[in-house]
């Protein structure tokens, strides 16, 4: 399925009910010329393609053609459908979860329905989180370690530059950070306070080894590991809150866009 083609773009640019930026510009990360722009959006599909044959999930936008790596200056968009969206924060899914929390500055756009799903946090939030962010670790992990599977790099210029591939390094331990902060609070503050974010600035800049990388992953995977047993959030989340509440937001966002039958 072509997730960018023009039957999507229209689905979403007439639907979206929330959109914002992800990338490490909202986690206060960012470091000169080496990121793109990465927003995420959440769209209210027209009924035809709830109940009827068609289908949309997602549509991905990306100023660079297929194949090509986004550099500078470039974005790349995901509007993901309401019900797409939910089934994945409510498993925990780390970038999914990123609009719930991003400050007001970092949104594109919002209607009333993506304001109140942001006010819905804490009723999306489970053990999950823990679970799928220790997964993301490890994953990003052995990426940068070229093990079981991993993709290794499609950098090869920062392994030529600082010996590892210091962005999966970063992402291993911010997910670490986050997922943790999660577990322990309900909340997620972005841009990631100082201390930490410094030491993630310089650690993309090559001023920490990998060794010291790792090290700091495994603290936070010890860390997360324990939350997942003594965390305050409940051990799955509230699905039956979730389907009564995309029940209603679905029939809201059609009788006002004048798509429900008459």
């Amino acid at each position: 399925m072509d997730h960018s083609a023009p039957e999507f773009a229209a689905v979403a640019e007439q639907g979206t009910i929330l959109q914002c930026q992800v990338g490490s510009g909202v986690h206060g990360i960012t470091v000169k010329d080496q990121d793109d722009r990465d927003e995420m959006g959440i769209c209210v599909e027209p009924p035809e393609y709830v109940v009827g044959l068609r289908r949309f999930e997602q549509y991905i936008f990306r100023t660079q053609p297929e194949g090509v790596r986004s550099g500078p200056g470039d974005l790349d968009l995901t509007v993901y459908s309401l019900r797409k969206w939910m089934r994945l924060a409510l498993d925990g899914n780390p970038t999914v979860l990123l609009p719930l929390f991003v400050p007001e500055e970092e949104i594109v756009r919002e209607e009333e329905i993506g304001r109140g799903l942001r006010a819905s946090a804490g009723r999306i939030l489970s053990r999950n989180v823990g679970r799928r962010f220790l997964g993301y670790l490890r994953a990003q992990r052995d990426s940068m370690l070229g093990r079981r599977g991993g993709r290794h790099t499609n950098r090869p210029e920062l392994i030529e530059l600082y010996g590892f591939d210091v962005k999966f390094a970063y992402h291993m331990v911010r997910l670490g950070v986050q997922g943790a902060e999660l577990l322990e609070t309900g909340r997620l503050t972005l841009p990631m306070p100082e201390p930490r974010a410094e030491w993630l600035r310089e650690l993309r800049r090559g001023e920490h080894t990998m060794q010291e990388a790792l090290d700091a992953a495994a603290e936070q995977e010890e860390r997360l590991t324990r939350l997942l047993e003594t965390s305050p959030l409940p051990e799955e989340p509230d699905r039956a809150w979730a389907d009564a509440w995309l029940a209603e937001a679905y029939q809201r966002s059609w009788a006002r866009r004048g798509l429900l039958p008459v």
